[in-house]
């Protein structure tokens, strides 16, 4: 009798601390999603890019070959994208999140009216779609993948055939 008693307490304790962590993990999931839709509207729909040190580490890792590392080239590349593209814009279609990783699924679009990535202004417009996936470190962005549909994005604007 006294052995099962001490099984059925140490069950139920290894359940309730499994339900506290699986609550835990999932409002950490759900701060992340969060945290990637409000850098979505501040950077990309208001493209208030002074806002960036709020969701964004220093030391910012950039896996596209185009960006520069860090929080400094990140600002260079989207200062440049938008000044290039005036009616620049950005729609998020999805989010998802696992752990300290969160997917963004959406599209980028505007007119090309001056130079960009070394590409004359074409006038030429474009509506490409992206996933972008994020590592969330201590509350703020750390690193950064993407798949974008560059072939789309260089035949609409018309460099190559």
């Amino acid at each position: 009798m006294r052995w099962s008693k001490h099984v059925i307490r140490a069950v139920i304790f290894t359940t309730l601390l499994m339900k506290g962590t699986t609550v835990m993990a999932q409002d950490n999931i759900q701060q992340n999603k969060q945290l990637l839709a409000e850098f979505a509207n501040a950077v990309f729909v208001q493209k208030d890019l002074r806002k960036l040190p709020n969701y964004m580490q220093p030391a910012y890792i950039q896996h596209n070959p185009l960006v520069p590392q860090g929080l400094a080239g990140f600002e260079q590349f989207f200062s440049d994208w938008f000044k290039a593209v005036p009616d620049w814009h950005y729609q998020l279609e999805k989010l998802v999140a696992e752990g300290d990783t969160v997917w963004a699924y959406g599209v980028y679009s505007g007119t090309q009216t001056g130079d960009w990535l070394g590409i004359p202004a074409t006038g030429k417009p474009y509506r490409i779609h992206a996933v972008d996936i994020f590592r969330i470190e201590q509350g703020r962005l750390a690193e950064h993948w993407d798949v974008l549909d560059t072939y789309g994005l260089f035949k609409q604007l018309g460099v190559i055939q």
